[in-house]
């Protein structure tokens, strides 16, 4: 990360944006909503539906935010758009193979927010991303694991 920026996707972005659009059209006014039927039922000192729908309105105003200052400090990073030379950047999507156990895996490189290692994405922070960057095809990388050192091979390095 420089500075305060947050490397993200084009994908990864418009997901934050997307939840974020939800979250002020939808969300929030349902949760307002509540409240307000809530309290309509009399005596707050006793009324749990109004206690969790604040709540849940607390969490809502805490993502917003949260959402609205990452939104404003995001580096949107095109892999396409970027001359890597074959070299693992920052979304590109990786081929390895474990060259002890033969096994092979694909993870795209993205950033914090995006992580789903069940779903393929890595983040840039993790050591396998870290041991993965700057690399090639052909190219061993090697990952400080809990077991022990992994080395991985590059198979095929892709940006799209």
């Amino acid at each position: 990360m420089v500075g305060n920026q947050v490397p993200v996707t084009v994908r990864g972005a418009e997901l934050m944006k997307s939840e974020l659009s939800r979250l002020r059209s939808e969300d929030r006014p349902s949760v307002i909503e509540a409240i307000a039927e809530a309290r309509s039922h009399g005596d707050l000192s006793e009324n749990a539906e109004y206690d969790a729908a604040k709540e849940k309105q607390s969490f809502i105003e805490g993502r917003i935010s949260e959402l609205e200052a990452k939104l404003s400090n995001l580096q949107v990073i095109d892999p396409a758009k970027l001359n890597a030379e074959g070299r693992v950047v920052f979304g590109a999507t990786v081929r390895f193979e474990d060259l002890e156990s033969g096994d092979s895996k694909v993870y795209q490189i993205v950033g914090e927010d995006e992580a789903d290692i069940k779903g393929g994405k890595v983040s840039i922070v993790s050591p396998i991303a870290r041991a993965l960057i700057g690399k090639s095809e052909g190219d061993v990388a090697e990952v400080m694991a809990p077991g022990g050192v992994k080395e991985y091979e590059i198979l095929d390095v892709s940006y799209g």
